[in-house]
């Protein structure tokens, strides 16, 4: 390592701040990098958004990186380090915690006599690093050094114990990692719940079966009601179906940060950049992270293919911990995210380009307990075959009407994994994601009502790929299940917390999503049972109800099956989808593969309740190129 001391012989002048200096920009004109006219332009925009004259220069690509480091480096009078040629040593990272050298975005590379030299992409906020630090630190002096080397330091300094700490980041009240070795315990309880079951089905056959369908009628009136009760709010609040343009941003725009998650990806790149490239929020502004494992040896080598602009970069999650999971990699990045903002894509997603605008602007003018907007999720690939047809009519039903009339109605609203947006400040203060649940999304959904804050949906559209694959389907479906059930347990740990939480009407609610869902899945073949009775043939149910009872029951059936298609046939009636509404009526022969998931889900559940059954796409390129 050379030795910067040769080129700081006077230490004083380096950590002098006082003495006046010229603006960046007329150093970059000086050295005949920019001219005077886009000079001017940056510095208009500069007031109409939160970032460095130096940041927005990069974005407005009149300059790269590292002329406007060297700019820096001359306007400071600093040393410009290169912390890959001339590495910090370790043991300087543990003089103070990670988290304080994320916050302020520095990192300790050597010793320089009785100080301590740190390495800043911001000189001039160097002062408030030093304000910052404990009472006898002693003294520190400031070099200049690319953020992107600074973040690897602290990286390869205390990588693994944040990825540790990126599983535990959820209050233990909160999440299911309690659930670590408890298999062979949750295994001999659940085996004896099946044999008493057995045992009560042997002895009494006809009553037990009779009790069961009754159950899965009462759990099927309880999802209709909820499906009923969000479709007839939405209905009545007549909300529009198309996107009006946003307006009334801030007159200073917030940084955000939106993490995409990546793992085995092998043709994402090109397609990724060019379609996030369409977004037109400020570049200097936008600050897209891709978060890989460090297993996956696949994604890196075909994003080293691409050059990524300024606005992206990488951090990779140490192959350390107990999970691998989409939260996890979540939690780990955060910290690593520069926004005050933070919003999730996936890596197939094509969101619209003004959907930042969108964000920015309704976190604006929402009330300060509004802590999330969730986008509507579409597909863009539902001509491929009879499967994505209905899948795109069962989000469409979701994400355009049944979800945004239960945001109405001031009900809980389980999050989708994408298009979703957050105040930093209050997803840090929850914990950020649930690192062992793997719907990571519908928990924090919950948490945010349980914490008193609000989600609210926004209508900007982000499209992905339709699963139009039975087998993928179905492990996706039994992921989703998986994870419905592993939440709804966490939280019904403690009901009455959970009821004192969330009030009476949100708690039945809960109620209803989740025992509604998983019980018209998983009890499916046995309302099925039911069509024996039209056909003359006998049915345990009987034994319990009249035949008044079961023309209620029969009544029920049918208002499922019309509630159904029409609330699919209406989510699709837009513009973009109307040809999908013939397809809503083949939707009863749909839901059924639903069964076949849940029984997966529940094997999972006991057997391996933390394992992420990926989901793989790029089954649909031609329609996948018309949105690249």
């Amino acid at each position: 390592m050379s030795d910067p001391r040769l080129r700081l012989n006077d230490p004083s002048a380096v950590v002098s701040f006082d003495t006046p200096r010229a603006p960046l920009g007329r150093y970059l004109v000086d050295a005949g990098l920019i001219s005077p006219a886009a000079l001017l332009r940056a510095l208009d925009l500069q007031k109409r958004i939160d970032a460095p004259l130096g940041e927005i220069l990069i974005a407005e690509g009149l300059v790269d990186s590292d002329e406007v480091l060297e700019a820096l480096s001359k306007q400071h009078g600093l040393y410009r380090a290169d912390l890959v040629a001339e590495p910090p040593r370790p043991d300087l990272s543990q003089l103070l915690p990670a988290q304080f050298w994320l916050e302020h975005r520095v990192a300790p590379w050597m010793r320089l006599g009785p100080g301590l030299v740190l390495a800043t992409s911001r000189p001039d906020q160097f002062d408030t690093v030093r304000q910052a630090l404990p009472d006898g630190f002693g003294m520190v002096l400031p070099v200049v050094a690319p953020e992107e080397q600074i973040l690897q330091t602290i990286a390869q300094a205390h990588g693994r114990l944040l990825a540790h700490g990126a599983e535990r980041r959820v209050d233990v009240s909160f999440s299911c990692r309690s659930w670590e070795g408890t298999a062979p315990t949750r295994f001999a309880a659940i085996s004896l719940v099946v044999f008493i079951l057995l045992a009560i089905l042997i002895v009494a056959p006809v009553t037990s079966f009779a009790v069961i369908s009754c159950a899965a009628v009462c759990t099927l009136f309880l999802i209709t009601g909820l499906k009923l009760a969000g479709f007839g709010a939405q209905i009545v609040a007549s909300l529009p179906v198309t996107n009006p343009a946003p307006t009334g941003l801030p007159d200073r725009l917030p940084r955000v940060s939106v993490l995409v998650p990546l793992f085995h990806e092998t043709e994402i790149a090109g397609a990724l950049i060019k379609r996030l490239s369409r977004l037109t929020y400020p570049k200097a502004l936008l600050d897209v992270v891709l978060v890989l494992e460090e297993k996956d040896k696949l994604t890196p080598r075909t994003l080293a293919r691409t050059a990524l602009p300024d606005w992206m970069r990488v951090v990779t999650v140490p192959d350390t911990g107990s999970v691998t999971t989409k939260p996890r990699a979540l939690n780990y990045a955060l910290d690593f995210c520069r926004g005050s903002i933070i919003g999730i894509w996936d890596a197939e997603d094509a969101p619209a380009p003004d959907q930042i605008e969108r964000v920015v602007t309704r976190f604006a003018q929402a009330a300060d307990d509004v802590v999330c907007l969730q986008g509507i999720l579409d597909y863009y690939n539902p001509r491929t075959n009879w499967l994505a047809r209905c899948f795109t009519i069962e989000y469409a039903s979701w994400f355009r009407v049944v979800l945004p009339g239960l945001a109405r109605l001031g009900m809980v609203i389980p999050l989708g994994g994408t298009t979703l947006f957050m105040k930093r400040w209050a997803l840090e203060k929850m914990g950020g994601w649930d690192a062992h649940n793997v719907t990571e999304d519908a928990d924090l959904g919950v948490r945010i009502t349980r914490f008193g804050y609000r989600t609210e949906l926004l209508p900007t559209v982000t499209h992905e790929e339709a699963n139009c694959r039975l087998w993928p389907w179905i492990k996706q479906r039994s992921r989703w299940l998986k994870g419905f059930m592993v939440t709804y347990l966490v939280h019904m740990r403690q009901p009455v917390a959970l009821l004192r939480d969330l009030g009476i009407k949100r708690f039945i609610g809960v109620q209803a999503f989740f025992v509604g869902t998983l019980a018209q899945f998983l009890l499916a073949p046995v309302l099925w049972t039911f069509w024996a009775i039209p056909f003359g043939l006998d049915h345990p149910v009987r034994m319990l109800v009249s035949d008044t009872a079961l023309t209620v029951i029969a009544t029920l059936f049918l208002v499922t099956e019309v509630t159904n298609i029409c609330v699919g046939a209406f989510a699709v009636s837009g513009r973009d989808h109307r040809f999908l509404i013939p397809w809503a009526a083949t939707l009863t022969f749909y839901f059924p593969l639903g069964a076949a998931a849940s029984y997966k889900a529940l094997y999972e559940l006991i057997c391996k309740p933390f394992y992420w059954d990926k989901t793989q796409h790029g089954h649909a390129k031609s329609e996948r190129r018309a949105m690249s």
